[in-house]
């Protein structure tokens, strides 16, 4: 009789890992792009009824990047794309899908991951879009690449994670505005050696409207209306933000290390979405793990969304952080809410 396997469970004498997976995958090279044009808080403060230190001790960011007029987030992609593709050793012509997760798309149709695959000369590759697991896209996008991997045919799957919120953002509204960047980054996906790659994952949800954008919807039509009302932009409830990104992450770390039978000190690199540096120190502490084990990319970023666990991994590539057989942990929550963390063992 077939055993049924859990999300992330083991399944001894079956071939399958903790990760639920027949075949080990792990990233094979990191990309990230994040615009020329710097916002500092000063910037802000002259439009909005805030200060610098309310935004440092709020959020811990001192500035942020946002697009520059003429650029899309496709854009943004492809600069990210072409740096993992370098890093990884491989061509786009080598690519099987083209992952991009972002809910800043460039236009409601046609595929952003399409254009990207375009441009970038994908030519073999199917693109895929996943437009609103937001924060939480960049785990969700490795999980998906991951399982494709499973198939014989496929051998490399890009995933990127991209937004663009200086344009989602409304710019009076300071309980916004000053969290949020732009950036986008990449992974290339492939095979690699039993034991390393993908150990464990968990991910989950619970729906709220706490994070939404109520006008561009079938619910809530676009119209001049909706426009003058600003239903264009994006609203946070930041109280509820903390309360459930402060006990979500650290539940679905826990799960994940449990399934991967580790201990959170064991992980030498945690990779964590950071809608701030307050919640990211809040995680780390609850997990009782030193906070210099987090990256952080936030403080001169601010929130990229689904680019943000990509901007801290590639970070910690470049400064050569990262040896052969390090445990890294990458974990984010999202709009929705959706949350999800998946435990690597670095090749």
């Amino acid at each position: 009789m077939p055993e049924t396997i859990e999300r992330g469970a083991v399944a001894s004498g079956t071939g399958i890992s903790t990760s639920g997976l027949r075949v080990p995958v792990g990233i094979m090279g990191t990309g990230a792009h994040v615009p020329g044009r710097v916002v500092t808080n000063e910037e802000l403060v002259g439009t909005l009824d805030t200060t610098d230190e309310w935004i440092r001790t709020r959020t811990g960011i001192r500035e942020r990047r946002w697009l520059e007029a003429g650029r899309t987030t496709s854009d943004m992609c492809v600069d990210a794309a072409r740096q993992a593709l370098a890093d990884s050793g491989i061509t786009a012509s080598d690519l099987d899908a083209v992952i991009v997760a972002t809910f800043t798309f460039d236009q409601p149709l046609p595929s952003t991951a399409l254009i990207v695959k375009e441009a970038l000369g994908a030519d073999r590759a199917f693109p895929l879009d996943l437009n609103q697991a937001a924060c939480a896209g960049g785990a969700y996008g490795m999980l998906v690449a991951s399982h494709l991997l499973q198939n014989d045919h496929m051998r490399h799957v890009l995933v990127i994670g991209a937004e663009c919120l200086s344009r989602v953002t409304d710019p009076a509204d300071r309980s916004t505005r000053v969290f949020f960047g732009d950036a986008a980054g990449a992974v290339v996906m492939g095979r690699t050696t039993p034991g390393y790659g993908l150990l464990a994952w968990d991910m989950d949800a619970s729906l709220s409207h706490a994070v939404e954008i109520t006008a561009g919807g079938t619910s809530l039509p676009t119209t001049p209306d909706t426009a003058a009302d600003g239903g264009q932009y994006l609203r946070m409830d930041g109280r509820t933000v903390w309360v459930e990104a402060t006990k979500r992450l650290p539940e679905s770390i826990r799960t994940t290390l449990e399934r991967a039978g580790l201990q959170p000190q064991d992980i030498q690199h945690y990779v964590l979405h950071q809608a701030n540096l307050n919640i990211v120190h809040e995680v780390m502490d609850q997990l009782g793990v030193e906070r210099s084990r987090a990256g952080i990319t936030v403080d001169r970023y601010g929130n990229t969304g689904a680019a943000t666990v990509f901007t801290v991994l590639h970070q910690a590539r470049l400064r050569g952080e990262i040896a052969a057989g390090d445990l890294m942990l990458v974990s984010g929550i999202g709009a929705g809410f959706v949350w999800g963390t998946l435990c690597l063992r670095a090749g």
